[in-house]
C-alpha cells in the first residue's frame, strides 16, 4: 500500500478492506475468541486507534468479516449445478448436500456465524447492529430466493425457514465438531464414546434433508 494516511474515500475504502482481509487471514490460524484488536493492529501495521477510525471495536471488524463471507458463499452457492428432472425430493437432498459441503469448505464463515449472537453482537452500537442486522437481511433474502429456484415448491416461508435452520445448525454443530484437544483425548482413550463425536457436514446435511422434506410434506 503506497499512502500512509488515508486521506480520499478510495483509501480509506482500501484501508478497510485491508483490515478485513488481514483479519480473514488470521481467522485461518485461530479462532474468533484469540482474535485480539492488538493482534490485529499489529498484523495491519497500524496503531489500535488508526483500526478504530475505520471500525468502532474488533466485533464491529468481524461482523463486517461476516458479512462478506456470507456473500462469497451466495456466489459460490449461485454457481452450482443442479440436476434436470428431478423430483422435489431428489432435489431437496441434493440442496442440503450443497449447504452442508459448501459450509464445510468455510472455516472462517462457520467460526464467526458461531460467534455472532454470543460473542460478535456484544460490543457494538446500535448504528452498528441496525447495519449488520440489514445487511445479513438481504443475504437472508437472497438465500430465500436461490432456494426457491431450486425448491420452488417450498415457497419463500418455508425456503426461509429452511435457510433459518442451517444457520441456527451451523451455530451449534461448528464448535461441537471441534473438540478441544482434552476431549479428543478423552474419545481416544474410550472407543464407547466415538458416537459423540460431531461430523459437521454429515449434521448439517441430514438436518436440512429432514427440514426440507418435512417441509415439502406441510406444504402439499
Amino acid at each position: 500500500m503506497s499512502f500512509q494516511r488515508a486521506r480520499t474515500d478510495e483509501q480509506r475504502n482500501e484501508r478497510r478492506r485491508q483490515i478485513l482481509a488481514t483479519a480473514a487471514a488470521m481467522l485461518t490460524e485461530m479462532p474468533v475468541a484469540e482474535l485480539t484488536l492488538t493482534a490485529l493492529s499489529r498484523r495491519v501495521c497500524l496503531a489500535k486507534a488508526n483500526v478504530l477510525r475505520y471500525f468502532e471495536s474488533r466485533e464491529a471488524v468481524l461482523l463486517a468479516l461476516l458479512e462478506a463471507e456470507i456473500a462469497d458463499w451466495i456466489t459460490e452457492l449461485e454457481s452450482a449445478a443442479f440436476p434436470g428432472g428431478a423430483t422435489a425430493r431428489e432435489r431437496g437432498d441434493r440442496l442440503a448436500e450443497l449447504l452442508a459441503t459448501s459450509l464445510a469448505r468455510r472455516p472462517v464463515l462457520c467460526d464467526l456465524i458461531s460467534a455472532q449472537a454470543t460473542v460478535l453482537e456484544r460490543n457494538i452500537s446500535a448504528e452498528t447492529a441496525l447495519r449488520h442486522k440489514r445487511a445479513v437481511h438481504e443475504c437472508l433474502k437472497t438465500l430465500v430466493q436461490f432456494t426457491g429456484r431450486h425448491l420452488p415448491e417450498l415457497g419463500d416461508e418455508n425456503a426461509g425457514a429452511l435457510m433459518r435452520t442451517v444457520m441456527l445448525i451451523t451455530v451449534a454443530a461448528w464448535p461441537s465438531s471441534r473438540p478441544p484437544q482434552a476431549v479428543l483425548d478423552a474419545y481416544a482413550a474410550d472407543p464407547d464414546l466415538a458416537a459423540l463425536c460431531i461430523d459437521f457436514a454429515d449434521v448439517v446435511r441430514r438436518t436440512a434433508e429432514v427440514t426440507a422434506s418435512g417441509l415439502l410434506a406441510r406444504s402439499r
